[in-house]
C-alpha cells in the first residue's frame, strides 16, 4: 500500500512539474489579442492587348482555280502590314490539315482545302476594323477574340494590392475604436492568388467570331459605349481587376 501510495505521489509531482515547464508558452504569447480583417480595391481599365484568333482557309470559286494556301497566306500578312500590323505581333496558332495523313490524301485529291489560324496582337480596336476592311471575305472562316489584357497589369496589381492593405488598416481602426481599443501592428498579410482576381472579357466575349459581325461592309463599327460626334468609337469592355487581403493585427 505504501508502495502504490509513493508511485502515485511521485506521478502527481512529475504531472505538476510539466504543467508549470508547459504553462510559459501559454502564458507568454506576444500578442494575446487579435483582430482579423479584411480589405478590397478594384479598378476598371480597357484593355490594350486583344488577342484575335484568324482562321484562314483556301477555297475555289466556280469557273475560276483553287486559291491555294500559300497565296491566302502572302495576302493575308500583306494586308496586315498595310493595316499597320507588323509580323512580330503576328503568329501561327495552327495547321488545317497537319497531319500526315491530311496531306497524303490531299495528293491524290486535289479539291481537299488546307487552312491556317494566325493569332494576332492588337494594340486597339481601330486596328482591327482596318484588318477587317481588308481581309479576304472567301479565306477567312472566323475572326475570334481568345483573350484581352493591359500591358500594365503588373503595375495595376502592385497598386490594388497596396490599397487593399491600406483599407484593411482604415477598418481595422474603426472597428477597434468601436469596443474602446487601439490597432496594433500587423502580424500577418495573406495574399491573393493573382490567378482569380482578373475578372475581364473583350465587348463580344471571348470565342466569339466578329468576322460575320463587321467583315462585309466597309463602313461597320464595333459597337461601344464611348461616342464621338456621329461615328462610334471602338472600344472594349472595361477590365475589373479586384484584389481582396486578409490581415491579423494585434490589439493594444
Amino acid at each position: 500500500m505504501k508502495k502504490l501510495l509513493i508511485i502515485v505521489n511521485v506521478f502527481l509531482f512529475a504531472t505538476t512539474v510539466n504543467a508549470q515547464q508547459v504553462q510559459p508558452l501559454f502564458t507568454n504569447n506576444p500578442f494575446p489579442k487579435t483582430i482579423t480583417i479584411s480589405g478590397s480595391a478594384e479598378m476598371e481599365i480597357i484593355p490594350d492587348e486583344i488577342y484575335v484568333n484568324v482562321e484562314l482557309k483556301e477555297y475555289q470559286k466556280r469557273g475560276e482555280n483553287k486559291k491555294d494556301i500559300e497565296t491566302i497566306k502572302t495576302q493575308f500578312l500583306d494586308v496586315s502590314k498595310a493595316a499597320g500590323i507588323p509580323d512580330s505581333l503576328i503568329s501561327i496558332v495552327s495547321y488545317a490539315g497537319n497531319n500526315p495523313y491530311f496531306w497524303k490524301k490531299r495528293k491524290k485529291d486535289p479539291d481537299l482545302f488546307a487552312g491556317i489560324t494566325y493569332q494576332i496582337k492588337f494594340r486597339s480596336s481601330e486596328l482591327m476594323d482596318k484588318l477587317v476592311e481588308k481581309l479576304d471575305d472567301d479565306a477567312t472562316q472566323s475572326f475570334l477574340i481568345v483573350s484581352t489584357s493591359h500591358s500594365k497589369i503588373t503595375e495595376y496589381r502592385k497598386q490594388l494590392k497596396i490599397a487593399a492593405v491600406k483599407a484593411a488598416k482604415e477598418k481595422g481602426i474603426y472597428l477597434t475604436e468601436a469596443v474602446g481599443e487601439k490597432l496594433g501592428e500587423a502580424i500577418t498579410i495573406k495574399e491573393p492568388d493573382e490567378n482569380t482576381i482578373i475578372r475581364a472579357r473583350g465587348y463580344y466575349g471571348g470565342n466569339q467570331n466578329l468576322f460575320g459581325v463587321v467583315a462585309r461592309s466597309s463602313q461597320a463599327r464595333l459597337s461601344t459605349d464611348t461616342f464621338q460626334g456621329d461615328d462610334t468609337i471602338i472600344d472594349f469592355k472595361k477590365m475589373k481587376l479586384r484584389f481582396e487581403v486578409e490581415v491579423v493585427f494585434a490589439l493594444k
